[in-house]
């Protein structure tokens, strides 16, 4: 990261670091698409390919516009390295394959998004790398779970959907005790709203599919941490395994964080007046949102993030039937399971995002039947409201 990043305030970093001028002298960041790139001599080739000589080579894992993207990311989140990937997913499973190898063993929170429940529980299971589950906020479960061979503490905070919130702070404390790392996917709040680093974490996760592209546009996803763990030992996984994020779409990510403090700071907005009026309304049985006080962690997410975030969960009285029904009664929101969009979307977790988890596993981690994940946008908060309002309000 260029130390000049320091002097910086957050969103000028969003804005201006990682774009060094072409001799073209543009002002935008250029794409750069194309695959390979040229040597000015066969000595230059081996020395670029041996690591030698610091430059591009192909673009699997070396490309200007991603490599944009990823300093630019690092310098907001506050890490030496950044690595970008195809997908969210694509992040999580880099981080697991450089880091881990058969016999180790992660602890993680029981409330994580449920594809990443899916991949450790059936892929990196059958290359012997098994998982303990722990709830986020019990840190006497977490000391509990960890084993001789545990090399990784993952925890995603807030919890995707019930938004429970986990000290990072302790847990890099408890991780780093035991000469563990501490992961964090940080995909819901961005480094707007938290930063794990500062707090101890080691590695940052991110799906830049959600806030940091802000309009569901592109899939992407990306890890933040030290030039050693990744920037060597997740660099290399992606550049051997190809899990590589595409020139476009890390042009549209850097888009997307130019604006991201505004984005971060109007969902927050939003989210909040809207799980205040949703507190109030007796069809709605319980709301999790960090930024009310009802919600367990509050404190705690007073004092880790600048704001609550966009996302609202709710339970509505009633099971999957009344559930379906508020969402299906909905006109303007959008019914899909993505999130951090400026427009609001709805989805019902049980059956979509944690769809492949079994009961046991749903009701160990809150997914009930009557809750509704709302991915609050930026539309006029009254629209939003008159809109859930026909399946909530009689």
């Amino acid at each position: 990261m260029t130390e000049s990043y320091d002097d910086w305030d957050l969103a000028t970093r969003a804005i201006r670091a990682g774009h060094n001028r072409t001799a073209e002298g543009e002002h935008s960041e250029p794409i750069f698409t194309t695959s390979s790139f040229v040597f000015q001599s066969a000595a230059e080739a081996a020395a670029r390919f041996s690591g030698d000589e610091p430059g591009n080579i192909y673009s699997r894992f070396t490309n200007p516009t991603v490599a944009c993207f990823e300093e630019r990311l690092a310098a907001l989140e506050g890490g030496e390295s950044c690595v970008a990937t195809s997908s969210g997913m694509a992040a999580i499973l880099a981080t697991c394959m450089a880091l881990l190898k058969s016999g180790d063993h992660i602890v993680s929170s029981r409330s994580i998004f449920g594809t990443t429940n899916v991949l450790f529980n059936k892929f990196l299971a059958k290359m012997g790398i098994e998982t303990s589950y722990v709830a986020l906020s019990n840190l006497a479960d977490w000391e509990a779970a960890i084993r001789p061979n545990t090399r990784i503490l993952y925890a995603e905070t807030p919890s995707n959907p019930i938004t429970e919130v986990g000290d990072i702070r302790a847990l890099a404390d408890l991780a780093h005790s035991h000469g563990l790392l501490l992961v964090v996917d940080n995909c819901f709040c961005t480094p707007v709203l938290q930063q794990p680093l500062a707090l101890g974490a080691d590695i940052v996760i991110h799906s830049a599919t959600k806030y940091l592209d802000g309009q569901g546009r592109c899939v992407g996803g990306a890890v933040v941490g030290d030039k050693k763990w990744v920037g060597e030992e997740v660099f290399g996984f992606l550049r051997s395994a190809g899990v590589t994020m595409s020139p476009f779409n890390a042009w549209v990510f850097l888009k997307g964080l130019e604006t991201l403090q505004l984005r971060m700071n109007a969902h927050s907005e939003n989210a909040l007046a809207l799980a205040l009026w949703l507190e109030q309304l007796d069809k709605v049985e319980r709301v999790h949102y960090p930024g009310l006080k009802s919600h367990p962690q509050y404190e705690l997410a007073t004092r880790q993030q600048r704001s609550a975030g966009g996302i609202v969960s709710f339970v509505v009285k009633g099971g999957r039937e009344q559930a379906w029904k508020v969402i299906d009664a909905t006109r303007m929101l959008s019914i899909t399971a993505n999130l951090g969009d400026t427009k609001t979307t709805i989805t019902h977790p049980a059956s979509t995002t944690h769809g492949r988890l079994t009961d046991e596993e749903k009701q160990s981690a809150g997914i009930e039947e009557g809750l509704i994940r709302m991915s609050v946008g930026l539309e006029a908060i009254d629209d939003i409201k008159h809109d859930l309002a026909s399946g909530l309000v009689d």
